[in-house]
């Protein structure tokens, strides 16, 4: 399990000085792992395309047509949780990470420590997950 990440908060609520290096290095190393799954998944799909050259029977297409489309929602996954670690970063750069985008408060150390890239506090995504869902 990782150390905590977030001992000391400043005055603003967001991460104190000494914990900066941590949460950078954790932050690299989410990012250096999903750029390594995208680069894996992006060259899996490459090798695998939806068309074959050859005739394939129907159960076999729809299987390959299934599987490809499960691997397109895991890459774009990757891609947009990588897009959340680095803004991540470069609020981490501007000092206003571990503080919440919507309201300013802090965003709970735990909800750091298991989801790095976090930028709201537990109530705020909570309501924005609610207004997604109602939105679909």
């Amino acid at each position: 399990m990782p150390e905590v990440l977030l001992a000391e908060r400043s005055g603003t609520g967001g991460v104190g000085r000494l914990d900066i290096a941590a949460a950078r290095q954790r932050l690299e190393d989410v990012r250096d792992e999903l750029d390594r799954s995208v680069a894996v998944l992006d060259g899996a799909h490459q090798r695998h395309p939806l068309v074959a050259d050859y005739p394939q029977d129907p159960a076999d297409a729809g299987t390959s047509l299934a599987e490809s489309d499960r691997a397109e929602a895991i890459l774009a996954a990757a891609k947009a949780r990588r897009l959340k670690v680095i803004d991540a970063l470069v609020r981490l750069d501007n000092g206003s990470y571990g503080v919440c985008v919507d309201c300013g408060k802090p965003v709970p150390e735990g909800r750091l420590e298991v989801k790095p890239e976090a930028a709201r506090c537990l109530t705020c995504q909570a309501k924005r997950d609610g207004r997604d869902r109602l939105r679909r």
